[in-house]
């Protein structure tokens, strides 16, 4: 499965999310995309073992517990993809960059920087 189609999936996206803010057990998965999503376990579990499957996530046991976490391997690929891309929105970002300064500047607004 190529990585764009592994990233076409919401449930699949929202799931690399939580792991990229850190490891997660399956049962944490499953309780958040459940409720989110409102699927049940076997479909949660089917998403996670794609994302296993394509490099995506890592799973160790520990216990009797299965703890997922982010792989960034296939993720780094896709950013190296869009890489010829990226000019496109690149001077947009900085020219909103340039506006809020200079709006702040205007109005004494400290920077949250």
């Amino acid at each position: 499965m190529h990585a764009f189609d592994v990233l076409g999936d919401p449930v699949r996206r929202r799931i690399l999310e939580l792991l990229a803010a850190g490891d997660l057990t399956s049962g944490q998965v499953v309780e958040t995309i459940s409720a989110e999503f409102g699927i049940r376990q076997p479909a949660v579990s089917m998403q996670l073992k794609v994302l296993r499957e394509n490099g995506f996530a890592n799973v160790r046991p520990e216990g009797t517990r299965r703890i997922y976490s982010l792989d960034t391997g296939p993720l780094a690929e896709v950013d190296a993809w869009l890489t010829p891309f990226r000019h496109f929105w690149t001077q947009h970002l900085d020219a909103l960059d340039t506006e809020i300064k200079r709006a702040r500047r205007k109005n004494h607004t400290p920077s949250p920087d």
